[in-house]
């Protein structure tokens, strides 16, 4: 099967088909892509004129179109299409121009039982529309995404939300990155407010996770939504997903340092997924004593647990990506996948940053851009075989398998940025003064 995009207009990976649960036996199959998938349909035909579209359409397996075209069945056809607005009766008048496929049945536009689409693109740029389509489709529609879930799920409706909760759409996205299923047990080792944990559980997955903030896992101490100053009694992880309906797939989530993992030998887990902390908002920490560091970091002012509070040193991102990487050798199921972000500075980025283990096979690495100087990678990496004593050599041996260390610098890079900018805007400021303000 070929999955074709609408902007690229040509193969794209299924990778990119987020949000689809359906099956369909069609030769081909054509994903509306905007963000994230609005609609599947059985492709029967495409061209980049309307002619082209007709020989395409004379083209396919009469076999294939006969089941929706009988005299007993009823169907519609709309018209979409993309960076233009047509008029009504344009839009007529383009279905009228099929009249060359042969649909017996009647027209039903409340509810029909075969839904047909015409689908044209005028590109991407508002300021430069064609007067006629760039690329055409026609097919048959199967079904629509679950862009919804965005809007149902967003945060700012969220019951425990904290400073770096995950939008609920890059949520999702990442939870089918990592194909999570009915009765999977997934687990986030930086699990924070549990944004992921609430779109894994829509899935129907069974969810745990940990975190070294015991006021963040606690639900307890400052918070983070405006006009508030405090997290109230029931604001929690577990109120998270009994928002949503799914409070029967928490497992639990624990105070646990991802450095010092706690869970016995063995495989446990059937997905990892997680957004590791940047140091930007929220600090790379892990447990501690004064012999290790002395740049040791004592407990928040707000801190309200047990007397005996551990102290945290600095976790630096190679350590904590390679960690994460091992941790997930050893624990995930084979073809377990694990999703991460990696944060990264644009100017000096190069595949060979991305950590890599024996073990793991990477599958996926997609682009979000966060400023001129920064992104972040989604990761994608699928559990291939288990750990041998032969991988630990390899690990030593192998420049492949080495930590970045340039992944240390990312704050300083990020902020040094923040920097340029504003001088040069000073700058900028200073130059329009001097010439009078012109």
């Amino acid at each position: 099967m070929e999955w074709y995009c609408s902007i690229a207009h040509q193969p794209i990976s299924s990778e990119m088909i987020l949000n689809l649960n359906v099956t369909v036996n069609c030769n081909a199959l054509f994903v509306v892509i905007w963000l994230s998938p609005r609609s599947a349909f059985e492709l029967w035909g495409h061209g980049r004129t309307h002619s082209e579209l007709r020989n395409s359409l004379l083209k396919y397996p009469t076999e294939n179109m006969s089941p929706f075209l009988q005299k007993d069945s009823t169907y519609k056809i709309n018209v979409y299409t993309f960076n233009k607005t047509l008029e009504f009766e344009d839009r007529i008048k383009k279905i009228d121009a099929m009249e060359y496929l042969s649909f017996e049945g009647r027209v039903n536009l409340r509810n029909p039982k075969h839904i047909f689409c015409l689908l044209e693109d005028y590109g991407t740029d508002p300021n430069d529309i064609p007067d006629e389509p760039l690329y055409i489709y026609f097919g048959r529609w199967i079904a629509d995404g679950q862009r919804e879930l965005i809007r149902s799920h967003s945060v700012k409706k969220r019951h425990f939300i904290g400073n770096t909760s995950m939008d609920a759409g890059l949520s999702f996205i990442m939870a089918n990155h990592a194909r999570v299923k009915a009765h999977d047990l997934v687990y986030d080792p930086f699990v924070g407010t549990g944004s992921l944990l609430v779109a894994c559980s829509h899935f129907g997955a069974y969810v745990c996770g940990t975190d070294i903030d015991y006021n963040t896992i606690h639900g307890i101490g400052k918070a983070s939504r405006k006009n508030q100053k405090w997290r109230g009694p029931d604001e929690n992880i577990r109120a998270n997903l009994r928002q949503y309906g799914s409070e029967k797939l928490y497992v639990d989530v624990l105070v646990s340092d991802a450095s010092k993992p706690i869970w016995r030998d063995g495989v446990l887990f059937d997905t990892i997924i997680t957004d590791p902390p940047y140091g930007i908002r929220e600090s790379t920490r892990r447990t501690g004593s004064q012999k290790d560091s002395v740049n040791s970091v004592k407990p928040s002012e707000d801190y309200v647990g047990d007397s005996h509070v551990p102290v945290s040193m600095a976790y630096h991102l190679s350590d904590i990506f390679t960690d994460l990487l091992n941790f997930s050798a050893h624990h995930l199921v084979i073809g377990g996948r694990l999703v991460y972000w990696l944060p990264i500075y644009r100017p000096e980025y190069c595949e060979e940053m991305v950590p890599l283990n024996a073990c793991l096979r990477l599958v996926s690495n997609c682009e979000q851009t966060l400023s001129s100087h920064t992104s972040r990678r989604l990761i994608t990496m699928e559990k291939i075989k288990e750990p041998e004593e032969t991988d630990v050599l390899a690990h030593l041996s192998d420049p492949h398998f080495s930590p970045y260390q340039g992944h240390n610098a990312f704050r300083e890079k990020y902020f040094s940025g923040i920097s340029k900018r504003t001088l040069t805007g000073k700058e900028e400021t200073n130059k329009m003064a001097a010439n009078g303000g012109e």
